[in-house]
């Protein structure tokens, strides 16, 4: 499975991007995705998770309300809508895939290379 982020890119305080995380190859084999984000200095957290099958989602407290994840799996896309930006929201965003590795009956992390946000004030 490979995966490949887009849509970063510069927007004011207040705006509004959606990031796309397009995955390629077994995505059959992809159990939950989520969105990642990083900024200078800081560790990486998490910011948005969903779910195989009925496709439950989790946010962190600061995006709760703000962003959306949402999961198209005709196009084998993950998206991450995010609404009333701050400057904090600022960062390197990444998608990640668990996928199920059938040959080894294990669990694996499959990373994109990310996309850079930034919010100005």
């Amino acid at each position: 499975v490979q995966l490949v982020e887009s849509g970063g890119g510069l927007v004011q305080a207040g705006g509004s991007l959606r990031l796309s995380c397009a995955a390629s190859g077994s995505t059959s084999s992809i159990n939950s995705m989520g969105w990642y984000r990083q900024a200078p200095g800081k560790q990486r957290e998490v910011v948005a998770l969903i779910r195989g099958g009925a496709g439950a989602t989790d946010y962190a407290d600061l995006v709760e309300g703000r962003f959306t994840v949402l999961r198209d799996n005709a196009k084998n896309t993950m998206y991450l809508q995010m609404n009333s930006l701050k400057p904090e929201d600022t960062a390197v965003y990444s998608c990640n895939a668990i996928v199920y590795d059938v040959r080894g009956d294990r669990y694996l992390e499959v990373w994109g290379q990310g996309t850079s946000v930034t919010v100005s004030s």
